[in-house]
């Protein structure tokens, strides 16, 4: 955010902004808090657009993590172990 000499914004960078919906939010948390999601599960969601959605993320964990390999990446070990982790979550959505 760019701001002007009386602190009014005058130019707001929304590269990359996105709308995520509710199922997108949930297939995080299901990522992220593991076992303990099982407080927010909300059985009222899509579960189609869930499996999408976690397949998508699993990919992007597959991805990044790779294109951090391509350079001198100090944590190449634990790189490796997330890439294969998530193409085993890949496969096991494909299977």
């Amino acid at each position: 955010m760019l701001v002007d000499e009386h602190d009014r914004p005058v130019l707001i960078d929304i590269e990359g902004a996105m709308f995520f919906d509710i199922e997108w939010e949930h297939v995080f948390l299901e990522l992220r808090l593991g076992d303990d999601y099982r407080h927010f599960r909300n059985s009222g969601l899509d579960g189609d657009r869930m499996q999408l959605y976690r397949l998508a993320m699993y990919l992007s964990l597959v991805a990044g993590p790779l294109r951090l390999l391509d350079g001198d990446f100090p944590h190449r070990a634990a790189t490796l172990d997330i890439v294969e982790q998530n193409v085993a979550r890949t496969l096991g959505q494909l299977g």
